[in-house]
């Protein structure tokens, strides 16, 4: 049985990894798959990325490239790029050669087996130290809304069926997790252990402080668990506070003296003051998300494509997947 398959590659960067990339991914799919399309999403790095696009399209029929107006972010760029796929499965891989393509077979196999979504764990990622720890971060955030097992084994390089992406088919907003909206539409995930390669040029754009932000971002995106655990607190300092409380009275009627020392009673006060500190400002967080989603920003612009793909063909997914036109969280700028 002949698979089709899209592959989507957000790009940032990586004018050097690009030709490569494309011919590694080639050589693969033309082993699994007739038929098959390469999306890349240029998310606006700043560097000659678009114009290695056009070339690689203007000589293969395969290549298809998309460039959003601005830098929109890593699972942005992704959506775009998996709302424009035609075939029956998406692969997603990054752009550094650090998810070797080779490896692609391994999950479409997988992908066989009766498994909606299958990662592509690494069996050793090829980090530094502190992009290892923000890694871990995101997965324990991400744990809230995935469930332990299946975030343990989240990557950037998985492939999946492309029916799913009608579980998030009018999801707007800013703040996007792939592998939380995947969740929305199966159960059944799996993965399989691949490789994964020091960068072969370049540094990784996303940061420590890029990271956390990221898992923050999935915390309070995506979960409520923040929110109760802001009640928790406040339940277990109002708890602490009568029994510092009964204390007081205690002590007062048994040795008829009130409890000495200026500082007891500002500790007790900074305490209390931090806890309240701390609930207002994770409400303010789900604040600030209502705020951003009434606006209705863009999830992603796209700016132009190159390609047999034009950007009516990549705004119009939801015709292709039977869905109607309206509430798309899309816009485009133009060719």
């Amino acid at each position: 049985m002949t698979t089709q398959i899209s592959v989507v590659v957000p790009v940032y960067r990586s004018e050097r990894t690009l030709r490569e990339l494309h011919r590694r991914l080639t050589a693969v799919l033309e082993g699994i798959s007739p038929e098959f399309e390469i999306i890349f999403v240029e998310d606006c790095g700043g560097d000659r990325s678009w114009d290695v696009i056009r070339e690689l399209a203007g000589r293969d029929a395969h290549v298809k490239g998309i460039q959003l107006v601005r830098n929109f972010g890593q699972h942005n760029a992704l959506l775009c790029g998996i709302r424009a796929a035609v075939h029956e499965i998406v692969v997603t891989l990054d752009d550094d050669l650090q998810n070797p393509p080779e490896e692609i077979g391994k999950l479409i196999k997988r992908l066989r087996e009766g498994y909606d979504v299958v990662y592509g764990t690494p069996l050793k990622e090829a980090h530094g130290f502190w992009r290892n720890i923000a890694s871990r971060i995101t997965k324990i955030a991400l744990q809230t809304a995935m469930g332990a097992e299946t975030a343990r084994n989240v990557s950037a390089f998985r492939a999946f069926r492309t029916t799913l992406r009608r579980a998030f088919a009018d999801y707007r907003s800013p703040s996007i997790s792939i592998d939380v909206l995947l969740t929305w539409g199966t159960a059944r995930f799996s993965h399989v252990m691949v490789e994964h390669r020091p960068r072969s040029d370049g540094a990784s754009g996303y940061t420590l402080r890029k990271l956390i932000g990221h898992a923050l971002n999935m915390m309070t995106g995506f979960s409520t668990l923040p929110l109760r655990l802001a009640s928790v607190v406040g339940f277990a300092f109002t708890i602490f506070g009568l029994l510092v409380l009964a204390y007081v009275i205690g002590r007062y009627l048994i040795e008829g003296g009130t409890v000495p020392g200026f500082s007891f009673l500002a500790s007790i006060i900074a305490i209390f003051a931090g806890a309240q500190l701390f609930a207002i400002g994770i409400i303010g967080e789900y604040l600030a998300r209502m705020h951003l989603r009434s606006m209705e920003r863009p999830t992603y612009v796209i700016d132009s494509c190159v390609g047999h793909l034009s950007v009516a063909e990549a705004v119009d997914f939801r015709q292709r997947d039977g869905l109607t036109s309206h509430g798309s969280a899309l816009t485009a700028k133009g060719v």
